[in-house]
């Protein structure tokens, strides 16, 4: 499903991780989004069928309002609700306009989550990259599906923040006794074009991991 997100044209694996959670999940199961920005992974989320848990805070995404675009100026950016009100998804959609970690654990149970380049954000290097993801995992039933993507490192001072990594140290996180990992993927160096916050062309690496916590493994050891 094509949206006009403001991040449209940002690289994603995201479709993917929709052909994992299909794979996986019926339309019906609930996915959480940490992260939702403007929609670009809850719309086709609730277009596929999936009930979604939205989990945002940032003014600009949820009330919508002027925002500067690369080469164009000055534009009206609508909000999360509406973009979601127009494409007559509303019943679907759950929005938590909550900080991640202030949000109630028991408002964003899912069989499935997702969140897109969230953590490498200064406002969240508050945290330890671990709790962002323990947090994560925590949503989860067994048999849930997890996914990130995320920026690794590309300038020198992204190595001294742990929140720039790659697939091989997140894997760490999901210990074998209780997490089976089904996909890393990485990205050699790549030009991204000006988007909204990055007037300038400009270079990312970006990695991705998929997990599950399968019922028949140990569902006593807490990950």
């Amino acid at each position: 499903m094509q949206t006009t997100s403001l991040w449209e044209q940002t690289l994603t694996f995201f479709p993917q991780y929709l052909r994992e959670l299909n794979d996986r999940h019926a339309p019906g199961a609930t996915v959480t989004v940490v992260g939702a920005s403007d929609g670009k992974f809850v719309l086709p989320l609730a277009a596929a069928g999936y009930e979604v848990i939205a989990v945002e805070n940032d003014p600009q995404a949820l009330y919508g309002g002027e925002i500067l675009l690369p080469g164009s100026g000055l534009a009206h950016a609508p909000s999360l609700t509406q973009r979601i009100h127009a494409a007559g998804l509303t019943s679907r959609v759950q929005i938590q306009p909550h900080d991640f970690f202030h949000a109630e654990l028991s408002e964003l149970q899912a069989d499935a989550v997702w969140t897109s380049c969230s953590w490498h954000y200064s406002a969240n290097h508050r945290r330890p990259l671990g709790e962002f993801i323990g947090r994560m995992k925590d949503l989860l039933e067994p048999g849930g599906l997890f996914g990130a993507e995320f920026m690794m490192p590309v300038e020198d001072h992204h190595h001294l923040i742990e929140h720039y990594t790659t697939p091989d140290k997140l894997f760490r996180h999901f210990p074998s006794d209780t997490w089976e990992v089904l996909l890393t993927l990485r990205t050699d160096p790549f030009t991204e074009r000006p988007h909204v916050g990055q007037p300038h062309d400009h270079t990312h690496r970006m990695g991705v991991l998929f997990a599950t916590k399968p019922e028949h493994l140990n569902q006593g050891t807490r990950a």
